[in-house]
């Protein structure tokens, strides 16, 4: 690795509920399903089964959400508690997610104008990807040039339409594609001293088109997006990785013996060295 590029982790975020706001945190710990503890945890879906995401309707963008994980000692006695609020709507509505599913569903449905309910799953979350199960990395050079591309948006929103994990410092923009390399080949890393399989560049989907508050559309935001990201891609990169340039940051795995350990904002990312190009 060059000795000037130095990956350093500078943010954390986890999305306790799927397609709602997340929550930046200073560590997180690995689950014993190779994902961040909380990340993703709970899922929206409809009397089917069927999740209940951003993809499928833009509503849930004017959902406005926040989190207080309240933990008293031990597993039996922790609270978790989200607060609600709507673009029409100032009340904040708090429900706790141990105890008050029913009636956060309740909630949820009548927001929806169809029936919810909330699932959980304690070991893996509800990932996109079920290959590539862990969290999704960037780097904060990449998200300043995407706001380059679009003038109207800031970093702050770049970042919420793009809903990232982990985000690295210390690198130029689009450093993190070193992080893949050929189908069936995973590049072994490590933040910290959690080891990581980086899989593949993330196929984007509707969501990064739309205002992370309103819903409303950006116009032509996927052609101006995979244009410029086909003309910037490092020469570096396995281009055979993309089938289209609607892409943006790596999926990874975390192998199962790196639960318990958590990741630190601070801490250096090392490639290994037969992996390091």
């Amino acid at each position: 690795m060059n000795a000037d590029i130095q990956p350093k982790l500078t943010q954390i975020v986890i999305y306790p509920v799927k397609s709602l706001d997340g929550i930046v945190v200073d560590r997180a710990q690995i689950s014993t399903g190779g994902a961040l503890e909380f990340d993703r945890r709970w899922a929206i879906v409809d009397a089917g089964g069927k999740v209940v995401n951003a993809k499928r309707t833009a509503k849930i963008q004017q959902l406005r959400s926040q989190f207080d994980f309240v933990n008293r000692g031990s597993e039996s006695d922790c609270r978790s508690l989200i607060h609600l609020q709507t673009v029409d709507d100032a009340s904040n509505y708090t429900f706790c997610l141990n105890t008050e599913l029913t009636e956060l569903s309740q909630w949820l449905s009548q927001f929806f104008g169809f029936d919810v309910n909330l699932i959980e799953n304690t070991t893996t979350g509800f990932p996109d990807d079920l290959n590539a199960y862990g969290p999704t990395i960037v780097s904060t050079a990449t998200l300043a040039t995407i706001c380059e591309w679009f003038p109207d948006l800031d970093l702050a929103e770049v970042r919420r339409r793009f809903r990232t994990n982990l985000e690295l410092s210390g690198v130029p923009a689009f450093w993190e594609d070193r992080l893949f390399s050929a189908p069936e080949e995973a590049i072994d890393f490590q933040l910290g001293n959690v080891r990581f399989y980086g899989i593949n560049p993330c196929q984007r989907c509707v969501v990064p088109t739309r205002s992370s508050f309103s819903g409303a559309v950006t116009a032509k935001f996927q052609q101006t997006f995979t244009h410029q990201r086909q003309q910037t891609l490092p020469s570096n990169v396995n281009v055979a990785r993309f089938n289209h340039f609607y892409r943006l940051a790596v999926n990874t795995q975390i192998p199962l013996v790196e639960a318990g350990k958590f990741l630190k904002t601070g801490d250096r990312l090392t490639i290994s060295s037969g992996d390091d190009r």
